[in-house]
C-alpha cells in the first residue's frame, strides 16, 4: 500500500485519501484491505461509504465484497476512524527477549520465519501467559528504510505449550493469507516424533476418531465424540521400540483438531511420555526418562507463496517464491536425553510424510482450469436447450389442437414429460 498525495482541491475533497494497492494485497476483497491497511475504520463505515459511492476504485464505484488488483488506486472519504480502536501498543523488548527469539530461528525466507519452539513456551497469550511467541515478533519488523518496513510478521498455525518444534510465522499479511490456505486446504505436510507409553498393537495405520470439547472442561480438554465430534485422522508409524515399555513413533495429522494427536494416541492406548493431561499418572516414566512432555513437531514441508507476494518492489516480475521450504527441527535436551537413554537412534527416522505434497498451481493455470470448467458447463447447457426445443416441437405433431397447448413450466426442468403424469 503507498499513499498519495492528498487531491487537489477545496473544502472537503483536499482531505480525501488515495492509496494504490500494493503487490501484498493482490486479490484480496476491499473490506479485507480496510481491515489490513486502516484496522480503524469499522466495516459499517466501509459498507456505508460503498454505498454512497464515496469510495472508488479507479474512479469506479466499489462493493465491499469487490476484489482488488495490483496498481489499481483506491479512493478513501477522510474522517470515519474509530478512536477507541487506536494502533496496537508494542510492548518495548529488552536485548534478551530479541536475543532469546533470534536464538530460536532455524530458517528465514523472504516470505517466512521458521522457529524451533522450545517445550514450556506458549504461541499465543492468555489471560495468564504474559510471555509466547507472538509476543516476541515484535523482534522482527524491519525498522524504517528496510524493506517491508513496519509489517509486523503473523502466526498462521499453532502449537501446543508443552509441545515442541517447526513453528512458521509469515512476515506479511499477503503471504499469512497464502500460508494459512496451505494449511487450511491440507496441502502442508507436518511430521511429529513422539515416545508413547507402551507399544501400538498395530505398528502402523490410520487412526480415524472424530473429537469435540469435552463437556465440564470449559473448552481446555478433548475427547472421541462418535455422534457430535469433528472428522479427525492420524497416521501413525511405530519407529523403534524398547522392550514393552515405551515405542518411538511417527505422527502425521492429516486433520487438524485440537490436541488431536495427544488424544489420539491416549484413545488406542498408548498416551505420549510426559502428557498428564491425557494419560493421567500412566503417562509419567520411571528411571531417567523426563517428565516434560514428548511430542516435537520434527518437520514440516510446506510450499512457498508464489509471484508477487512479498510486497517487495525490487521482486516484481521475479519467481520471490514458490518452491518448496522443507525445514526440520532438532530436539530439545529433555527429549534427546530420553531417546538416548532408551537406546534410540534419531538416524532410524527421516521424519518422511505419507503423502507427497503436491505441486502448487499458478495464477495461469487456476484461470486455466477455470477457463475449462466454464467451457464444458456452457457446452452442457446448449445441449440441454436443444434437448428442451427439441421436446417443445415434438409436442405440436400433426395435431392442430397440439398448437394451442402451451409448455409446462417447471423451474430448471424440461418441458415435454409423458401427459399422463401430469396433474
Amino acid at each position: 500500500m503507498s499513499n498519495s498525495d492528498a487531491e487537489n482541491g477545496t473544502g472537503a475533497d483536499k482531505n480525501v485519501r488515495q492509496f494504490t494497492v500494493g503487490e501484498d494485497d493482490d486479490g484480496i476483497r476491499l473490506d479485507r484491505w480496510f481491515k489490513r491497511n486502516l484496522p480503524q475504520i469499522g466495516f459499517a463505515t466501509v459498507s456505508r461509504w460503498a454505498r454512497t459511492g464515496q469510495i472508488r476504485v479507479d474512479g469506479k464505484r466499489a462493493k465491499p465484497e469487490d476484489r482488488l488488483s495490483e496498481g489499481q488506486m483506491l479512493r478513501v472519504p477522510p474522517g470515519g476512524e474509530q478512536k477507541e480502536r487506536g494502533p496496537r501498543q508494542r510492548r518495548e523488548l529488552t536485548e534478551e527477549e530479541i536475543q532469546e527469539a533470534r536464538d530460536m530461528v532455524i530458517r528465514e525466507t523472504k516470505t517466512a520465519i521458521v522457529f524451533n519452539k522450545p517445550p514450556g513456551l506458549a504461541t499465543q497469550g492468555g489471560s495468564k501467559t504474559h510471555k509466547h511467541i507472538d509476543g516476541l515478533l515484535d523482534a522482527f519488523v524491519p525498522a524504517e528504510g528496510e524493506y517491508n518496513a513496519g509489517v509486523r510478521p503473523r502466526l498462521v498455525h499453532r502449537l501446543d505449550k508443552d509441545t515442541s518444534g517447526v513453528l512458521l510465522v509469515a512476515r506479511t499479511p499477503g503471504a499469512a493469507a497464502s500460508y494459512s490456505k496451505r494449511f487450511s486446504g491440507r496441502s502442508a505436510r507436518k511430521v511429529y516424533w513422539a515416545l508413547v507409553v507402551g507399544i501400538p498393537e498395530v505398528s502402523q495405520g490410520t487412526i480415524d476418531a472424530p473429537l469435540a470439547k469435552q463437556p465440564g472442561s470449559g473448552g481446555e480438554k478433548m475427547h472421541v465424540d462418535e455422534e457430535d465430534g469433528q472428522p479427525a485422522k492420524t497416521r501413525y508409524r511405530v519407529v523403534e521400540r524398547a522392550g514393552n515399555r515405551t515405542a518411538w513413533v511417527e505422527l502425521e495429522p492429516l486433520t487438524g483438531r485440537t490436541h488431536q494427536l495427544r488424544v489420539h494416541m491416549a484413545a488406542i492406548g498408548n498416551p505420549i511420555v510426559g502428557d498428564g493431561k491425557y494419560g493421567g499418572q500412566d503417562a509419567f516414566l520411571t528411571g531417567a526418562i523426563s517428565r516434560k512432555m514428548h511430542l516435537h513437531a520434527r518437520r514440516l514441508i510446506i510450499s512457498e507463496p508464489g509471484r508477487g507476494t512479498t510486497g517487495d518492489k525490487n521482486d516484481k516480475g521475479k519467481a520471490t517464491g514458490g518452491g518448496r521450504l522443507d525445514v526440520i527441527a532438532d530436539l530439545p535436551e529433555h527429549f534427546a536425553a530420553s531417546m538416548e537413554a532408551l537406546g534410540f537412534d534419531e538416524n532410524a527416522s527421516n521424519a518422511d510424510p505419507n503423502l507427497d505434497l503436491a505441486p502448487e498451481k499458478t495464477k495461469a493455470e487456476k484461470k486455466q482450469v477455470a477457463r475449462q470448467y466454464a467451457k464444458k458447463y456452457r457446452k452442457e447447457r446448449r445441449g440441454e436447450r436443444k434437448t428442451r426445443t427439441a421436446g417443445t416441437r415434438g409436442n405440436t405433431g400433426g395435431d392442430p389442437k397440439s398448437k394451442k397447448r402451451k409448455p409446462l413450466k417447471r423451474s430448471g426442468k424440461p418441458n415435454g414429460k409423458p401427459a399422463g403424469k401430469r396433474k
